[in-house]
């Protein structure tokens, strides 16, 4: 009964029907000879947004395809005439329903633009490579985990992600679901676009299923999140397996709280939580969002039915994840046990290089270094526990941002990447539009003695995130455990001057003996490791030695003009350390 409420008297009160923006009140289908109500303002802005959203990024496909395609280049031109038709119309309809049928022109154009898209980059990238693999070894009945690939990383745009040991990972490091999806499809494609066709599908089912899911005025909104802005769908491309997650995701976000009403998890409830353990069986990030999700369920149903209904309800809807999740990997894991639990479990052990833009950048970017980088990694752990353990104690509060919360621990992390948080936006947009604050009014919470106050509380969620902070302090205020000075040695390749090695004065300053792997970086990203021509392997405490170090090929071009410069970066994966420093410019390159 969305429309009433109870007075203090227990008179039911049934308000008059409202415009304010502020609250919009539900859409409603008119009856036979009523005329449609006009649309709210708002509804049109969504709808004029997702209608620019999808001009990013369409020029430069349209260029490419009229080098490549011309016949897709035609299409996105006639994207172009329904982006500005659903534009002028956004404004000028008159009816809710008129508005309802524009924001479809948009999802349809939107998925046009996609399509497009996919013809014109589907061989993927790193992701997109192992997946194709992993498919291959699946139809042919081989082992999918602990089987390294080098020969897929010689390619333009497959990238490789390098590890703080110095060395790089070759291997398929994802649970099996997206390759099991992916196989059907290679062995009839035989090629890296089967990898990339699995997600790119999975984006567009489930930006339509999120369009039925959503309230009518905020159906474009997901439109412009799932499919606009040039973000999701370039990721499909590449061939990430989080966007398989992501799909099966939306329908266990939408309107989550309802999940088990009187205690009937029923079959809408027995498929979301399918769909959860489907995710956790397709990319690890669905792992940081389940528990939060088991948390807020379990505290809502807590409030209605009292803990032991509660308890029951959310048993069964972990039992059904978890047998989903069980079925997916059963295979591979009895197959080879260790070799599958270390693959799926590897980007969290992997001990990348540092990358992204959250706090790691401290010590990556505006620092010399940091021995104690492994503190970002706890700060991180700490960070998801203590938002774990918010969620619990203030769930009526913290619940409409419950998935939000899990992907703040990513920014503590030695591997901070933007697309860790943009890849699960559209999460974001279906619990803002599906799960109001009201939802948790009756929830269950913990009672706390003295944690009536506000302030009270807010000691409480401080101390729980303070461990995470003091962490990162440790980490960004630790001095590089090396002290370097470098010699560079200068040449000219035609108009190009570079590095062809550089001679290194190491100290270790720490009390712990290094093994430092040596790279250079130009901006934020690291170049392939140098190669060790002189000097010794493990440096002892407190010792110092001399290096000479060459880059892959013999000579790497420096930048000239103003810019930052390159540094040499030293990196040891046990303890992660790094040690940067400025490579010396030299005359010629000044003079560029």
């Amino acid at each position: 009964m969305a429309d009433t409420h109870r007075g203090g008297t227990g008179v039911e009160i049934r308000p008059r029907a409202t415009t304010h923006l502020a609250a919009p009140p539900p859409t409603r289908v008119p009856a036979p000879g009523v005329p449609d109500a006009g649309p709210q303002q708002w509804h049109r802005g969504m709808t004029l947004l997702a209608a620019i959203s999808l001009f990013i990024g369409t020029r430069a496909a349209w260029t490419t395809a009229m080098d490549s395609r011309p016949p897709v280049a035609a299409v996105i031109s006639v994207c172009y005439a329904s982006i500005l038709v659903c534009a002028v119309l956004a404004l000028l309809v008159p009816s809710r329903r008129a508005l309802v049928r524009v924001d479809a022109a948009v999802l349809v154009t939107a998925v046009a633009l996609v399509i497009c898209g996919y013809l014109l980059d589907h061989t993927g990238a790193d992701e997109a490579a192992l997946t194709s693999q992993a498919a291959d070894q699946i139809l042919h009945g081989r082992p999918v985990y602990g089987q390294p690939w080098p020969w897929l990383f010689g390619t333009h745009g497959v990238g490789i992600t390098k590890t703080m040991s110095g060395g790089a990972d070759y291997t398929y490091g994802y649970p099996p679901l997206t390759a099991l999806l992916a196989a059907p499809v290679v062995a009839v494609l035989h090629s890296t676009a089967a990898a990339t066709l699995v997600p790119t599908a999975a984006l567009l089912a489930s930006s339509v299923l999120l369009w039925f899911l959503l309230p009518a005025p905020w159906r474009s909104a997901g439109t412009a999140v799932c499919l606009g802005f040039g973000l999701l769908p370039h990721y499909a491309y590449a061939g990430y397996p989080a966007i398989t997650a992501l799909a099966l995701l939306i329908p266990v976000v939408v309107r989550w709280p309802r999940t088990g009403e009187r205690g009937l998890l029923g079959p809408g409830g027995v498929l979301r939580a399918a769909c959860l353990g489907a995710a956790c069986a397709a990319q690890q990030l669905a792992w940081f969002l389940a528990p939060f999700l088991l948390i807020g369920l379990y505290a809502v149903r807590r409030g209605e039915l009292g803990p032991r209904r509660a308890l029951a309800v959310t048993a069964r809807y972990t039992a059904t994840a978890a047998l989903t999740w069980s079925a997916a990997n059963a295979y591979f894991a009895v197959q080879d046990f260790p070799a599958w639990l270390n693959g799926i479990l590897l980007p969290l052990e992997q001990k990348a290089i540092l990358h992204g833009q959250g706090v790691m950048g401290i010590s990556y970017y505006f620092t010399d270094g940091s021995s104690r980088l492994d503190y970002y990694s706890y700060g991180s752990q700490l960070l998801l526990l203590g938002l774990l353990a918010a969620t619990l104690l203030f769930v009526r509060r913290l619940g409409p941002a419950l998935t939000v919360l899990p992907w703040l621990a990513f920014y503590l992390a030695t591997r901070s990447q933007d697309g860790y948080f943009l890849m699960m936006t559209p999460l974001w947009l279906a619990a803002a539009a599906t799960v109001p604050a009201a939802a948790f009014a009756a929830a269950w919470q913990p009672r706390l003695p003295r944690l009536t106050r506000r302030r009270a509380k807010a000691v409480v969620a401080a101390g729980l995130l303070a461990p995470a902070l003091a962490c990162v302090a440790i980490a960004a205020a630790s001095p590089p455990p090396l002290r370097m000075s470098l010699a560079p040695h200068f040449a000219r390749h035609g108009a190009r001057t570079g590095v062809t090695a550089i001679d290194v004065r190491a100290v270790n300053t720490t009390g712990t003996a290094l093994q430092p792997h040596f790279a250079s970086r130009t901006g934020q990203g690291a170049s392939d490791w140098w190669t060790i021509a002189s000097g010794p392997a493990v440096l002892a405490p407190h010792a110092s030695a001399d290096y000479r170090v060459q880059p892959e090929g013999g000579f790497i071009e420096m930048p000239g003009g103003h810019g930052p410069g390159s540094s040499l970066i030293a990196v040891t994966g046990t303890p992660m350390t790094i040690t940067s420093a400025h490579i010396p410019v030299s005359q010629k390159l000044k003079a560029r």
